[in-house]
């Protein structure tokens, strides 16, 4: 028997493919090289931007014919796209070849679902957020680099932004679990690169009792002895500390590198978007950095479009950009993503002006890199 996952969107999606993985192959599967070899085919999925969710319902859709050709292949799909309701109900009505539907807090009792759909069950079922499952194991698929997940979910509930919805309330892993976790991964030898992983890291251990900050994680995690690297993401503004620059800043194990969404660089979107921080807040933040860290790598995320934008709060971002001058930034049209309030907020731009604006604001990174020789 062979599996075959396709995984869309966040870093997180492909660690929990890796969980995914493990427990194919506890099940007896093998990886197969290509999904007209496998047995059974899963949809690890997204729902940051609606051309995701587009991405998936064609790529399932393809699979009909195979099924059709052999009664015995299992479809899954699961993940983000998958945990709300509305959208698994039409996935198993639209395509009624699909075996199994399930969302994201599901993946613990996978096992379950695909014996079950063997037993000629088909499986539907959608779970709220529990505590985090320290019991999965993961086939590590990414090289030199292993990813170490220290928390899961939400608490910012940007006026855009899903994630809260999908991924629940932020929930800290305990210390000593993501202490032994990376010991274990350093012992083995192979793994040069830990990148820890959460929606957002600097609210990591608010939560827990007694609270541990993100800086004291990074610290302890510095005092395991072997050769290796320790990165992260994603830092939220409004919750990078100075004591985590300072640590950054000060341990050798901790890349010089720090992923800082702005997605804006106009405080009335700011204020729109929920981001709980302003224009020159932000600034300060990479000023800080580049005064402590003066050699760092800083790449940032950008939205263009969001409802009311006007051109002159476009040109905010366009001269944060050129103020900060990125290594790297990833920009991005807005996408109404249905249950969040950005959705139904007036001033929806059109497609056309959303397109002209990433274009430029792609063409003045471009033109950055190539002043200041940035790879």
């Amino acid at each position: 028997m062979k599996y075959f996952i396709v995984t869309y969107g966040c870093q997180m999606n492909v660690h929990e493919s890796e969980k995914l993985a493990a427990i194919c192959e506890k099940m007896g599967y093998d990886l197969a090289e290509k999904r007209e070899e496998a047995d059974l085919i899963i949809f690890n999925t997204c729902a940051i931007r609606e051309g995701a969710e587009d991405r998936v319902f064609g790529n399932v859709g393809a699979l009909k014919k195979l099924k059709k050709q052999r009664k015995d292949l299992i479809v899954a799909v699961c993940g983000c796209m998958t945990q709300k309701q509305q959208t698994a109900e039409y996935m198993l009505k639209t395509f009624p070849f699909v075996d199994i539907v399930i969302g994201t807090f599901n993946l613990p009792n996978f096992e379950h679902y695909v014996n079950a759909v063997k037993a000629g069950r088909r499986q539907l079922e959608i779970l709220e957020a529990g505590d985090i499952d320290e019991s999965i194991p993961y086939k590590r698929t990414s090289g030199e680099n292993a990813w170490v997940n220290i928390m899961q979910g939400c608490n910012n509930f940007c006026t855009y932004c899903i994630v809260p919805y999908v991924r629940g309330r932020e929930k800290s892993r305990q210390k000593e679990n993501i202490l032994q976790e990376i010991r274990d991964v350093v012992a083995e030898g192979k793994y040069k690169k830990i990148t820890l992983l959460g929606q957002n890291v600097n609210s990591y251990g608010k939560d827990l009792s007694p609270a541990v900050s993100f800086a004291q994680l990074l610290e302890e995690i510095c005092q395991i002895e072997g050769n290796f690297k320790v990165w992260f993401m994603t830092s939220h503004p409004k919750d990078l500390t100075d004591d985590v620059i300072e640590v950054i800043a000060r341990e050798d194990k901790i890349l010089k590198d720090i992923h800082l969404p702005a997605q804006s660089g106009n405080d009335r979107i700011l204020h729109l978007m929920n981001r709980k921080y302003t224009r020159e807040k932000y600034l300060g933040i990479i000023n800080k950095i580049r005064e402590k860290i003066p050699n760092c790598r800083i790449t940032s995320d950008f939205i263009v479009g969001f409802p009311t934008e006007t051109e002159e709060e476009f040109e905010d971002t366009m001269s944060l950009v050129d103020t900060v001058k990125y290594d790297s930034i990833f920009a991005f049209m807005y996408s109404p993503r249905e249950g969040t309030v950005a959705s139904k907020m007036d001033g929806q731009v059109p497609q056309e002006v959303k397109q002209r604006r990433v274009n430029a604001l792609l063409a003045l990174e471009k033109q950055i890199q190539q002043q200041e020789g940035k790879k």
